[in-house]
């Protein structure tokens, strides 16, 4: 079995979350930066940090996450291939509960709620892997630079050769029957 590598990792543990919540802030160091950045195949990750409100919700069975990222990203230009700074600024919300036997639980979807929450595994969430899910998802998937557009591409006209066809004599001789 592979081991699963989170190269940002801030474990919370939701028994510590105060009834009032907390606030946290984290940031990304070089390295992490530079494993992030492999993951989703940019060319650098500059910097990344975030501040995060984790409060207990429903009676503490819950817990909601309301996050802000901010990330400087460079990546490359699709239509020039030019390094291009990217800063993103996002903000998120995610809620947490249950368990690993919530997985098994079956669940009501509807296109107009809200998703359902995240499992809690072993009373913990990492708040450095949502934050860097998140930035994924704020990624531009086609950075490009201003200005920059596709070349025209013009074809050749294609000449259509008029091929006599075999059967143009019979038709020929059809039309003399006549």
């Amino acid at each position: 079995m592979t081991e699963i590598v989170i190269e940002f990792s801030r474990p919370v543990l939701v028994d510590v979350i105060p009834t009032r919540g907390m606030d946290m802030e984290i940031e990304a160091n070089a390295a992490e930066c530079a494993a992030l950045a492999k993951r989703f195949a940019v060319n650098t990750i500059r910097s990344l940090t975030a501040s995060a409100h984790l409060q207990a919700i429903t009676g503490g069975t819950l817990f909601r996450i309301d996050g802000r990222l901010r990330a400087d990203v460079v990546q490359n230009c699709v239509v020039t291939l030019e390094p291009l700074d990217e800063k993103i600024d996002e903000t998120f919300t995610m809620t947490f509960g249950g368990g690993e036997e919530s997985d098994s639980m079956e669940l009501d979807l509807s296109p107009d709620e809200d998703d359902p929450p995240e499992p809690l595994i072993d009373g913990v969430i990492d708040l450095g892997e949502v934050v860097a899910e998140h930035l994924a998802l704020a990624l531009d998937p086609f950075p490009r630079k201003v200005g920059a557009a596709m070349p025209e591409i013009m074809d050749e006209p294609v000449e259509i050769e008029n091929k006599v066809s075999p059967f143009a004599a019979l038709a020929g001789l059809k039309e003399k029957k006549k």
